[in-house]
């Protein structure tokens, strides 16, 4: 199917963060876009000021009439597997036999055209991404990228350019997503289990992991962190290579250091690709971001970079000129007496390397978290792992479970949460409380963490904290 027959374009769940960038896609492309969604979130109010129509309402004739009045042969529905089946939205187009396609269908035929470099893993994915595509762009490369975050140097989730060739996409592992690319180059960040929910069980997530690698291109390559122990097979005829900011690898880090609230490191690189037999590097290295996992992280972009033959300035300049990504350990307060970070970690080791990298920022400073625990079949099945990534923090406040597209599960809540943690303080509260609770501590480090609806209060907390 071509997209280019496509003027008018329809998506479910138009909000999202991955169904936004596509939005804006097509918006720039010159096609009509419309959408749904359930609320009015921030990101949705800058699409309509992008000329974008959304409603908020799941009935039919809510719809805007262009719609309703379009041969159905003449509009491209794209929809995200986050929509409830049961969607009024979703069943009208589905009975009317409209063209219906998932988000990843739709991202996969996009990058047919294109050189595409995939981005995969259970956590690193959007900042590994958003890093490389800021090193190709600020080297001048022209690309299009479909980001899973809104990058601060762009202020977008979407980067376009008119004659790109290359495409930077985040290959997304729920719903065995991923499996719609057949990229050119692919980097595997993490293997940790994950969306249990959509998988039997870790095995079955690792042989997707193992289909999508499977399915670069010939002569293309595979990137993979270090410590992913699975056997992932090496493209025909290309390269797999190696990563690392703990071990010696392909590409690994040196001399590790923090400096203001910056990591610094030298980067060694062992040109085993070429067959060259001695090391190369990069030194004083220089990242915004702190935490042992954001260097692996921009090691991967880093690899990438080299593979595509920027030069080692480039990288070094892209790195020191990266400001981050909205709500990945994003600073919104930092003085003497009070600092304020929100994050979007939801797995257990996204929070443990979020506490952690606090804690080496600020060692002999009081940290409090506030986590919004994201999914109740998460919740069950990690709920030790949590536990114990959580029980890192000095001061521990848990807000209820964010369902999204879920049923309650008997038992799974908050409480139970927290009687599995061990911090020296701790307590469950509620969104609407959340406030109050905080008005009431003497916060010195403060992280509030989670993949729901957090992010909404982080304009009141910096209001109330100020």
């Amino acid at each position: 199917m071509s997209l280019d027959l496509y003027k008018n374009i329809y998506l479910i769940g138009i909000g999202g963060i991955g169904m936004s960038a596509l939005a804006r896609y097509f918006n720039a492309r010159g096609c009509l876009v419309y959408g749904y969604d359930k609320l009015e979130s921030d990101l949705c109010k800058e699409l309509e000021n992008e000329g974008i129509n959304i409603h908020y309402s799941d009935l039919v004739n809510d719809m805007p009439e262009q719609i309703r009045n379009t041969e159905s042969n003449n509009i491209l529905v794209i929809y995200t597997p986050a929509i409830p089946i049961e969607n009024k939205i979703f069943s009208y187009f589905i009975e009317k036999r409209f063209n219906v396609y998932k988000r990843s269908e739709v991202l996969g035929m996009i990058s047919r055209k294109l050189f595409t470099i995939a981005v995969a893993g259970t956590h690193g994915k959007t900042t590994t991404s958003t890093i490389l595509a800021h090193i190709l762009q600020n080297s001048g490369k022209e690309i299009t990228a479909f980001l899973g975050g809104i990058s601060r140097n762009y202020n977008t989730n979407l980067l376009l350019a008119d004659k790109a060739n290359i495409l930077i996409i985040e290959a997304d592992e729920y719903d065995r997503s991923f499996l719609e690319l057949e990229p050119d180059i692919a980097i595997i960040t993490s293997v940790d289990a994950d969306h249990l929910d959509v998988y039997n069980n870790k095995d079955d997530l690792h042989q997707a992991f193992i289909q999508f690698a499977s399915q670069i291109k010939q002569n293309g390559l595979l990137l993979v962190e270090d410590s992913i122990d699975i056997d992932l097979p090496k493209p025909e005829g290309g390269v797999k290579s190696t990563y690392s900011a703990n071990n010696k690898a392909d590409y690994f880090a040196r001399n590790v250091k923090i400096n203001d609230g910056r990591m610094l490191f030298d980067m060694i690189v062992l040109d085993s690709m070429k067959g060259i037999p001695y090391e190369r590097k990069q030194v004083n290295l220089d990242l915004r971001l702190p935490g042992i996992h954001n260097v692996s992280n921009s090691l991967a972009a880093s690899a990438v970079s080299i593979y595509l033959g920027l030069s080692y300035n480039n990288i070094a300049q892209g790195l020191s000129t990266f400001k981050g990504i909205v709500r990945r350990f994003d600073k919104h307060i930092e003085t003497k007496e009070l600092v304020y970070i929100d994050d979007y970690a939801h797995h257990p080791n996204e929070v443990s390397a979020t506490i952690t990298a606090a804690k080496q920022l600020y060692p002999s400073r009081e940290i409090t978290v506030v986590f919004q625990p994201h999914l109740y079949t998460r919740t069950q099945q990690f709920a030790s792992e949590f536990a114990l990534s959580l029980s890192k923090a000095d001061n521990l406040v848990l807000l209820d479970i964010y369902p999204a597209r879920e049923e309650p599960i008997i038992d799974v809540n908050s409480e139970m949460l927290l009687d599995l943690c061990n911090s020296p303080k701790q307590e469950v509260c509620s969104k609407q409380e959340l406030l109050s609770v905080l008005r009431c501590k003497d916060i010195d480090v403060l992280l509030t963490l989670g993949a729901g609806d957090i992010g909404d209060l982080v304009e009141p907390i910096k209001h109330m904290l100020n």
